[in-house]
C-alpha cells in the first residue's frame, strides 16, 4: 500500500516530516495572506515542502486549505463553541467577543481572522472557497440566533428580543473586530468593543437589569 509518507520519501521529504506542524505553518500563511494571496511558493517556503510533497501529503491547495480552516476551527477558534455553552445570552456574547479581542490580536500567530481574511478579495475563480467560508459563517450565526431562541424561551431575554436580528448583531461586530484587528487595532480596544456591545445587549434585551 502506498502511504502518504512513502510518497513523500520517493519524491525527495524524509521520512520525519511532521504533518502536523506543516499543516499548521500552511494555516498561518492563509491567515495572513488570505485564500488567494497566498502563492504555492510562499506554502512552499512557509511548509519547507516542494510543490509535489504537498500535493502528495495534502492534496490540492484548496484541499490544503479547507484542512487549514478545520485546524483553525478546532485551535484557535474553538472559544466559539465554548462561549455558546455559556449558561446566559449574554454571557454568551461576553465570552465570544471578549475571547475574540485575545485570539485576533495574539502576536503569537497572524492578527485577524483566517475565515474572514481567507474570503477577502476572493475571484470567481475560488467560489468554491467563499462558499465554503460563508458557510461557516452563516453556521456560527444560526446557533447564535438557535441559542439567543433558548434564552427567549427560558426568559433570560425579554421576549421582543429578535433571536436572528440579535445574531447578525453579534456577528457583525465580530467580523468587524476581525478587520479591525488587521489593521491595527489593539486588544485593548477591542477589549473594550467586546465590553461595550456586552454592555448594550445586557441593558438591551435581558429580563434583570
Amino acid at each position: 500500500m502506498m502511504t502518504v509518507e512513502t510518497l513523500l520519501k520517493k519524491r525527495g521529504r524524509p521520512v520525519a516530516f511532521d504533518y502536523d506542524t506543516a499543516l499548521q505553518n500552511a494555516m498561518h500563511a492563509f491567515w495572513q495572506h488570505g485564500y488567494e494571496g497566498t502563492s504555492m511558493s510562499t506554502l512552499m517556503a512557509a511548509m519547507d515542502m516542494n510543490k509535489a510533497s504537498i500535493y502528495a501529503a495534502y492534496g490540492s491547495k484548496e484541499a490544503l486549505f479547507k484542512k487549514a480552516v478545520e485546524l483553525y476551527v478546532q485551535g484557535p477558534a474553538s472559544f466559539l463553541a465554548t462561549a455558546l455553552a455559556q449558561p446566559t445570552a449574554v454571557a454568551v456574547v461576553q465570552l465570544m467577543l471578549s475571547q475574540a479581542a485575545q485570539m485576533l490580536t495574539d502576536p503569537s500567530h497572524p492578527v485577524g481572522c483566517l475565515v474572514t481574511q481567507g474570503a477577502l478579495a476572493c475571484s470567481a475563480e475560488s467560489a468554491e472557497i467563499k462558499t465554503l467560508l460563508g458557510g461557516y459563517r452563516q453556521t456560527l450565526e444560526g446557533q447564535l440566533a438557535q441559542r439567543f431562541a433558548r434564552a427567549v424561551s427560558e426568559r433570560d431575554l425579554v421576549v421582543t428580543a429578535d433571536p436572528v436580528i440579535l445574531a447578525k448583531l453579534v456577528m457583525t461586530v465580530h467580523q468587524g473586530m476581525a478587520v479591525q484587528a488587521a489593521g491595527g487595532a489593539t486588544q485593548a480596544e477591542l477589549f473594550n468593543v467586546a465590553a461595550m456591545t456586552t454592555q448594550l445587549i445586557s441593558q438591551a434585551y435581558t429580563t434583570v437589569s
